[in-house]
């Protein structure tokens, strides 16, 4: 599924959180954000897509997830955090190639042809891997652990990049063809920006076969790379993404510009981003993996990368100005995302409220953000009780109602949009300000459940003031306008 990654180290954070976002970008997925207790986990999990059938471990925690809510396709729960403090976002589509492809082929569910023949299952997916994975571990290494062996085990149907987290580190996975897989664990003081590509650009092979501090991978992966002539880098050094990516012409319009652009943002003095005498521009192959970032980055700056439309340069499809460049690279905020979350992991308040989960609904140019307590039992219903039927009721489709009336009239509704996003930035931050310290001193944790409401009845208020704006505006765009002063 076509997304966007970013992953913020404890020491590039303003807060020294950590912190994993991405923008789940579907085809118009209706989201909601639920809470999932140990007993309503399955004992087996069998997939929709690929008919995989997995027995499951007897210890699952609590964990949130945002699955869809329309299951014929399955649970796609998407991103969440558990009751360790463990955050997971699955997954980030990424490319490959036909060498890598043909060596070890993805494992794909097979019907069966005629009658008597058994069918054969598929391996396990997006739809799949945080139901599998989020339940059982206890810090981001173990996520990447307990991914590997599934992978190992039953391989997978697509080319994907997952991102763990905990307090202290984050952990990126990608995997190679059906069942290898690599790992890093993302280093504190950068951030990491992944557009559906094999990211990872460089890898120590000598820690991932000897101390694993912070690389690892399939146990057969040298072999795997000599036997297959995979290795394309020149002078002894080792860059993944030429060995197992892609560098596709679609790549120079669908994923490099957004490299492109949050590398721009980040380290903007570091490198030349534009002119004759560019380090980089939007369809270069080799823009860096992970920058360390200027200045430190804040939850608001995450939002703004994963809401951008190349704002600022020629390629803004909603600038006035007619550049002839306008709208010709695919921008990160689109029409069809589904939902776009940060799960921070804090270190500067209690266990019992480390992790926040940060929600936006639908296209992420138009659309806020805002933060839960993810220690609850389950989430207000203005998050969990979406339904396929449009309403003003429900934070998801108050989202997509505002965007799909905005993006026709953002020259007159952009500064609309602003407030209403920072709106709920200011008032979120204070209601998470006002019950940390509460919950801080009383030591009372069940207040998280009562702070979520009060955080979704603000939402709820701003979400319906700004759809009433947004409404008003684009109204008086309607090509039927018209009264008698017009004769």
């Amino acid at each position: 599924m076509p997304c966007t990654t970013i992953l913020v180290g404890k020491n590039a954070a303003n807060d020294n959180s950590t912190m994993i976002a991405r923008t789940d970008d579907g085809s118009f997925d209706v989201k909601k954000l639920v809470v999932v207790e140990p007993r309503q986990q399955p004992k087996k999990y069998k997939s929709v897509l690929s008919h995989v059938e997995i027995e499951l471990p007897d210890n699952p925690m609590r964990y949130t997830a945002c699955p869809s809510v329309d299951r014929k396709d399955g649970v796609w729960a998407a991103t969440g955090i558990n009751a360790a403090n463990v955050g997971m976002t699955a997954t980030e589509t990424i490319t490959s190639n036909p060498r890598v492809l043909a060596a070890d082929p993805l494992v794909e569910y097979k019907k069966a042809k005629k009658r008597g023949e058994k069918e054969t299952p598929g391996g396990i997916g997006e739809e799949d891997i945080v139901v599998l994975v989020l339940p059982y571990i206890h810090s981001a290494r173990e996520g990447v652990l307990r991914l590997a062996e599934l992978l190992e085990k039953y391989g997978t149907y697509e080319s994907n990049g997952i991102a763990f987290n905990d307090e202290n580190e984050i952990w990126w996975l990608e995997t190679i063809g059906g069942h290898h897989w690599m790992a890093r664990r993302v280093p504190d003081e950068v951030c990491v920006v992944n557009p559906n590509q094999f990211g990872m650009d460089a890898f120590d092979l000598e820690d991932a076969f000897g101390a694993q501090q912070a690389h690892l991978c399939s146990k057969d992966l040298r072999e795997f790379i000599r036997d297959n002539h995979l290795d394309l880098n020149q002078n002894g050094v080792f860059n993944p993404r030429d060995v197992f990516g892609s560098h596709l012409d679609s790549d120079h319009v669908y994923n490099t510009p957004r490299a492109w652009f949050m590398g721009r943002f980040l380290a903007p003095h570091t490198y030349c981003w534009e002119g004759e005498n560019a380090d980089f521009t939007p369809e270069s192959d080799d823009i860096p993996w992970c920058f360390v970032p200027e200045r430190k980055v804040a939850v608001e700056d995450v939002k703004y990368l994963l809401s951008a439309h190349y704002q600022g340069t020629p390629y803004d499809p909603y600038t006035n100005k007619d550049t002839g460049k306008r709208g010709m690279y695919r921008s990160i905020g689109i029409n069809r995302t589904g939902v776009m979350t940060v799960c921070q992991i804090r270190s500067d308040v209690p266990e019992e409220i480390r992790g926040l989960e940060w929600v936006c609904f639908g296209s992420t140019t138009f659309d806020a953000l805002l933060p839960v307590y993810v220690n609850v039992s389950k989430m207000p219903k203005y998050l969990s009780g979406v339904t396929l039927d449009v309403s003003t009721e429900d934070f998801y489709w108050g989202s997509r109602l505002i965007g799909a009336l905005a993006d026709p009239n953002f020259s007159s509704c952009v500064q609309l949009i602003e407030r209403y996003q920072n709106a709920v930035a200011v008032k979120g931050r204070q209601l998470v300000r006002e019950y940390d310290g509460k919950m801080t001193e009383t030591k009372d944790f069940s207040l998280a459940a009562e702070a979520n409401e009060a955080l979704c009845k603000m939402a709820k208020e701003q979400t319906v003031s700004a759809l009433g704006k947004v409404l008003k505006e684009a109204s008086t765009h309607m090509k039927n306008g018209y009264n008698r002063a017009d004769n």
